[in-house]
């Protein structure tokens, strides 16, 4: 069982996501609604794996991943992002996402890449 947080500027999407994390036998320690937040909230919670939308206002899930990973260079974060931001994702994974998931998210998707990334 990991400990994961959610990184979305949608509620319905942290709930749906997180709903699918539980189902898959893991666990939701936290939320964020920001890269800024995802940051702080993962200096307090020290989460196995984040999970971060790339597009949100204030801080987007970019500049959150580049925090992170100067915080902590071996944080396992996978990306979300809709179809048609192809480059983002690129973006994400040269700045060290560890994988990423397209929206609509799909639970067999999701739980796979979670699964990869934890190696598991």
């Amino acid at each position: 069982m990991a400990n994961i947080l959610v990184v979305d500027d949608s509620l319905f999407i942290r709930k749906i996501v997180g709903d699918m994390i539980q189902e898959a036998g893991h666990r939701v320690i936290g939320e964020a609604t920001d890269g800024n937040e995802a940051m702080m909230q993962y200096l307090n919670l020290k989460p196995d794996l984040v999970i971060m939308d790339v597009t949100m206002p204030y801080m987007t899930g970019i500049e959150g991943l580049k925090m992170i990973k100067k915080i902590d260079p071996k944080a396992k974060v996978i990306m979300c992002s809709a179809m048609g931001q192809k480059s983002m994702i690129i973006e994400a994974i040269q700045l060290g996402a560890s994988d990423y998931v397209i929206k609509p998210i799909k639970k067999n998707r999701l739980i796979s890449t979670i699964n990869h990334v934890l190696g598991v």
